[in-house]
């Protein structure tokens, strides 16, 4: 497949300026319209960007995957665990206190099912200042991270969700 043929998952497009490769370091620009920039880590034109603004990419998080066969883990996880994925790929960024009531289960499960899913590289932990919460619920709604653990899902997350939904 050439570079010309990729395909980018939602949210994400190639800067213009500096035309990032595929054996390029990447970083990607928040814009305002909610999409990411894709630019090459070494790019002028970030240099003038708000720091902010700014997050680390990686290719195998903005390329959209083929069909692959989930790891032997994937048999380790049961529906409650694919209930959550849901919710965070539905939602987006969740912390486990909101995830247990929206499910309608216990927060120390919660607490238990995310470590558990983040041990396996289902979901991370969100790090930066501003989130984007509740992605598809509320339009433009970015908030300052609080004192919660805040979690979303990994591409490998939503490529074992992808596995259980077809099975």
């Amino acid at each position: 497949m050439t570079e010309r043929e990729l395909k980018f998952r939602e949210g994400y497009r190639i800067a213009q300026c500096c035309s990032p490769r595929l054996d390029d370091v990447i970083t990607g620009y928040f814009s305002y319209n909610n999409v990411v920039v894709v630019h090459k880590a070494s790019c002028n034109n970030l240099k003038k960007a708000e720091s902010k603004r700014l997050v680390s990419l990686s290719w195998d998080e903005i390329l959209e995957k083929g069909e692959e066969e989930p790891e032997q883990d994937f048999y380790e996880l049961d529906e409650l665990d694919f209930h959550i994925l849901k919710h965070h790929q539905t939602m987006g960024v969740d912390y486990s206190w909101m995830v247990a009531n929206v499910l309608n289960f216990d927060p120390e499960q919660a607490f238990e099912r995310h470590k558990k899913l983040k041990n396996l590289k289902l979901i991370k932990r969100v790090e930066p200042l501003m989130i984007q919460y509740r992605k598809n619920i509320v339009d433009h709604k970015w908030i300052k991270h609080r004192n919660h653990t805040y979690y979303e899902i990994t591409p490998k997350g939503e490529r074992y969700l992808n596995c259980f939904i077809k099975k």
